[in-house]
């Protein structure tokens, strides 16, 4: 009788298979509802903006208009360039490409948006929409209002969640020179921003003015810019009408299209995220929109992707009003 030898078992890389779907979840609970407890609050981030916002309501006892110009400025600078053209349809979606002096200047505008560092909000973005009002969307009205509009970013992630997060969703940004230098820098900028505008104010009209151009050119600006994007993640998953049938709850809201520059035509983006426009009608204006056609024309952008669906060719959702 013969006795059979067991066979090595092949098990073991269909194990090794299974890691990166145990990563991708983990990288999803970090996102989930839960997570916010009074034991795993980021005080950082909670204390940050607190004092943004109390600034914010002490900003009209020291109001002067060169402050509030400084302000209205930079709202658009830190927003639209930033954020909306930088952070949003350049890295998140690759809607275009841009020369390197412009890559620097618009994710120096987005670094002091002080809405995170270029491959956190890059990453947290392509989260969205993978999983938009699913497990695992960062920021679903499905998972609550409040929730959907700030709460989502009150809760601490570790250090080995955003490793995971940038390894699964940005693999081909984190290594880039100029994305490592601001991911190392982000925070210094805002320093940097806070000092220069004491001074200016200072060299204007003393003390006061130095408090008035800190209130109004960062507390007063950072304010609107957080809500003006987090009324994108809840608003615009809740009211407004749709283009497109898309799997989510994405609508288009004109007066958060005008307060984040654009961002509110949500379903038109959902339903193509990877066009650089974003209102897709004549009347839905893309203020961001303007910017990348200024930046091609002076040669600044290149493979900027912008055929819009023509009327025929889109696949219109019923119901349009909710």
């Amino acid at each position: 009788m013969t006795t059979t030898l067991p066979q090595p078992s092949k098990t073991v890389p269909a194990a090794r298979s299974t890691e990166p779907m145990l990563d991708h979840e983990r990288v999803l609970s970090g996102f989930h509802r839960d997570n916010l407890r009074r034991d795993n609050i980021d005080w950082v981030v909670a204390i940050f903006l607190a004092a943004m916002h109390v600034g914010c309501l002490a900003a009209p006892f020291f109001f002067s208009w060169s402050a509030l110009g400084v302000c209205l400025f930079l709202h658009w600078l830190t927003c639209s360039i930033g954020v909306c053209l930088g952070y949003h349809r350049y890295l998140a979606h690759r809607s275009l490409k841009l020369a390197k002096p412009s890559e620097f200047f618009v994710l120096l505008c987005g670094s002091l948006s002080g809405e995170g560092s270029p491959l956190t909000w890059a990453a947290t973005h392509r989260v969205h929409h993978q999983r938009s009002d699913m497990h695992g969307d960062p920021h679903s009205p499905n998972d609550g209002d409040w929730w959907s509009h700030i709460l989502w970013v009150i809760p601490r992630r570790k250090t080995e969640h955003s490793q995971l997060l940038f390894r699964r969703y940005v693999p081909e940004l984190q290594q880039r020179p100029m994305l490592q230098f601001f991911e190392k820098t982000y925070g210094w900028w805002l320093v940097v921003a806070g000092v220069c505008l004491l001074a200016i104010g200072a060299v204007l009209n003393g003390w006061t003015g130095a408090l008035s151009m800190l209130l109004w050119g960062m507390c007063v600006r950072m304010t609107f810019a957080y809500h003006s994007t987090w009324l994108v993640n809840s608003a615009t998953h809740m009211w407004g009408y749709r283009n497109y049938a898309t799997r989510d709850r994405s609508r288009n809201l004109w007066w958060v299209a005008l307060l984040a520059y654009g961002e509110g035509w949500h379903n038109n983006h959902h339903a193509h995220p990877t066009l650089a426009p974003a209102g897709h009608r004549w009347w839905e204006v893309d203020i961001t929109w303007w910017s990348i056609k200024l930046l091609r024309f002076l040669g600044q952008a290149s493979d900027v992707q912008d055929q819009v669906p023509q009327k025929g060719h889109r696949e219109m959702a019923e119901g349009a009003m909710d």
